[in-house]
């Protein structure tokens, strides 16, 4: 697994970020999702090297990257501060612009980055998401009750935090088990690792954190941008035929199309988590898009 990367961990001002750098040609950065890790692409990240630098990370708060303490108002784990830590470690790796690759948080972290930082990235990809203001725009029964993991850990501390700590793996199977199509898509190693940050009682709170800053200084920035601040380079949207974006949203690629110029996209046959389903049509999608 990542057969010729680096193992990296970078001080950066807002946190410590751990990843994982190899292959060689233009920096590529990919962000992960929940309940996943930087492992999440390593069917992925190797076909990307036979092109590319690729640099995976984990997000603040998730994985081995640092879990800095939190405020009253969420904002250190707000996605433009998860953002300013990916930022800066591209640019302490070398890097001043960069192709962006993120799914389901990771894409929320890299459209935040994409919009705050335009003359950094030079094409975005985001993978079964739609943009967090237009999600709690939008948000209605069937909502509610198909993510019902967004409320749930944006619930006051330390309540949600109390029932990870008592089981962990129920959290992360539920989303490993019932969310994908493909139900083999993890490896046990990669699966016991994703179990395994749950079971750490500071990157819970940070994960929580994070769901809490969606809720309120994400969503507030996201209408301050709405109408004002479009992403500036292309966009590629991809996203689950069967899972609850297709089902929640009737043409999630306006949605997209509302926030940049140059958007394209189309669904994937599989479950959410795209890259580990689908990572061959993944990989394909990727090459065809990043140029």
């Amino acid at each position: 697994m990542f057969d010729g990367f680096d193992v990296f961990d970078i001080e950066t001002p807002g946190a410590t970020i751990h990843g994982r750098r190899g292959g060689s040609g233009p920096p590529v950065l990919l962000l992960h999702g929940i309940p996943e890790t930087h492992l999440m692409w390593h069917k992925v990240a190797p076909r990307l090297a036979e092109k590319y630098t690729v640099v995976a990370t984990d997000l603040r708060g998730w994985g081995d990257s640092g879990t800095p303490p939190s405020t009253s108002d969420h904002e250190p784990y707000s996605m433009r501060a998860i953002a300013r830590d990916q930022i800066e470690m591209m640019r302490i790796l070398g890097y001043q612009q960069f192709r962006l690759v993120g799914h389901d948080r990771g894409a929320r972290c890299a459209y935040r980055l994409a919009l705050d930082e335009p003359d950094a990235v030079t094409r975005l990809a985001v993978m079964d998401v739609v943009p967090i203001g237009d999600v709690y725009n939008r948000a209605d029964r069937a909502f509610s009750l198909s993510y019902w993991v967004w409320s749930f850990l944006a619930a006051p501390a330390p309540v949600p935090e109390q029932f990870i700590k008592a089981a962990p793996a129920v959290l992360v199977d539920f989303m490993l088990d019932t969310w994908p199509e493909v139900k083999d898509a993890f490896p046990p190693e990669v699966r016991a690792a994703y179990v395994k940050q749950f079971s750490d009682p500071a990157t819970a709170h940070a994960i929580c954190e994070e769901f809490r800053a969606a809720a309120t200084v994400d969503y507030q920035q996201d209408e301050a941008d709405r109408g004002n601040r479009k992403i500036a380079c292309p966009v590629l949207f991809l996203w689950s035929q069967r899972g609850q974006v297709a089902k929640l949203y009737d043409d999630p690629l306006a949605i997209w199309r509302e926030w940049a110029d140059d958007v394209r996209g189309e669904p994937v046959p599989v479950g959410h988590f795209i890259p580990e389903e689908a990572p061959n049509e993944t990989s394909r999608r990727l090459l065809d898009f990043l140029g």
